[in-house]
C-alpha cells in the first residue's frame, strides 16, 4: 500500500497555515467563552498533537524553510 508523502516546502506550508489557524482559533475561542488557562493548554496541546502524529506517519515532512541544513559548501 502506497502511503501518502507530501513534499518538504508544501508541508513546510501547511504547518505554517496550520499554526497560525488554530491560534486565531484558540483566541477567538477563549474571547467568546469562558476559558481558563488549564482548557486553554489542553486544546493547544491536542492541535500540537495532530501536527507530530502526521510528522511521525511521515505524511508531513517538514524542512523549516531549509533554516536548518547542515549542509556545507564545497570550496
Amino acid at each position: 500500500m502506497k502511503r501518502l508523502r507530501i513534499n518538504a516546502l508544501t508541508s513546510d506550508i501547511i504547518i505554517s497555515i496550520y499554526v497560525i489557524v488554530t491560534l486565531y482559533f484558540r483566541f477567538k475561542l477563549e474571547s467568546e467563552t469562558a476559558t481558563g488557562p488549564f482548557e486553554s493548554l489542553i486544546m493547544g496541546l491536542c492541535f500540537v498533537v495532530i501536527i507530530w502524529a502526521l510528522i511521525k506517519l511521515k505524511v508531513l515532512n517538514p524542512n523549516w524553510f531549509g533554516l536548518f541544513n547542515s549542509k556545507k559548501a564545497k570550496p
